[in-house]
């Protein structure tokens, strides 16, 4: 019943099952349901995509072009890397969904390394032939290019682990504040391109061509945001290394991975092939049970430079 929009089923849940796994999220999805629509709504989003989220409002300011740094690439089956250097930015999104707010700044003060791209299949079946990521069964005709998918929080540990031990390289998640910080580029407009929806900018189903509903495209088919990262709008969804928190309240300011103990559901952003376009919104956000596998997730690594 997860995929139902009728509030009814999930209050029939909440009475059958008042303490059960899934009641703080039936009550959120009935006040999501019975919320008066926005004016320019998406879509209702196709089967195990995350709850239909509002279209931003244009913003005041016109985005902040800048340039990422240099390219690094530790070994010939590492992911390619984009360094960026320390900076304070405006986290968040107050004219988006709860979840975004409070809109914060932020001090990112070390710098780091992060994917220019989803991590591939090719990559991680490199993982699999070391010995160090399980397989997981692709679609078929998916190709050593295409974004991997499928994949939990615990499969995408297990991959960054075995990738910092073969490199020697401290390679982890990034946290969510360094990774919103790094799908921005530069900008603090809704989306990393500007104030307005825009075609050819990200891999979703109102995002214009090369899109299929079948597969995401192969990483790098769409634009790169300014600091040259692709796909960080679209194409899949990307854990994050933070526990999931209902809203920004009481976030770090410092870039931090936001940890809690025990934590068993963990961050989701950017998006995927699957939502339209109110989803590329670059502070959309949302959630997943960390071992649970689901087609639409996937990762982008990061790597500390000090």
């Amino acid at each position: 019943m997860k995929d139902s929009v009728h509030p009814a089923d999930y209050e029939a849940y909440l009475k059958a099952y008042p303490k059960g796994r899934f009641a703080a999220l039936a009550q959120a999805r009935i006040s999501r349901l019975r919320a008066p629509a926005p004016a320019a709504a998406a879509a209702p989003p196709p089967a195990q995509a995350a709850p239909a989220r509002p279209a931003a409002p244009p913003p005041t300011a016109a985005p902040v072009i800048t340039k990422g740094g240099a390219e690094i690439r530790d070994c010939p089956y590492c992911p390619v890397l984009v360094s960026l250097p320390p900076a304070s930015y405006t986290m968040g999104n107050n004219a988006s969904d709860p979840s975004e707010k409070p809109a914060h700044p932020v001090a990112i003060t070390t710098p780091f390394a992060i994917g220019k791209y989803e991590v591939t299949v090719q990559q991680w079946n490199a993982c699999v032939s070391g010995g160090g990521c399980p397989k997981v069964a692709q679609p078929a005709n998916t190709g050593p290019a295409a974004p991997m998918r499928d994949l939990s929080w615990d499969d995408a540990q297990q991959y960054v682990k075995w990738l910092a031990a073969a490199t020697g390289k401290p390679y982890r998640l990034p946290s969510e504040a360094e990774w919103e910080y790094a799908a921005r580029g530069g900008t603090d407009t809704p989306y990393w391109w500007g104030a307005q929806m825009a075609t050819g900018k990200a891999n979703c189903k109102e995002c214009g061509p090369p899109w299929s509903s079948d597969a995401p495209a192969n990483v790098g088919s769409f634009a790169a945001n300014p600091w040259g990262l692709h796909d960080t709008s679209g194409s899949v969804w990307e854990w994050v290394s933070d526990c999931w928190h209902n809203n920004f309240k009481d976030a770090p300011a410092n870039g931090r991975t936001w940890e809690e103990p025990n934590c068993t559901v963990r961050v989701i952003r950017g998006g995927s092939w699957r939502e339209g376009a109110p989803y590329m919104v670059v502070s959309t956000r949302f959630k997943y049970d960390a071992s649970v596998r689901q087609l639409q997730n996937g990762f982008r690594v990061a790597r500390s430079l000090r």
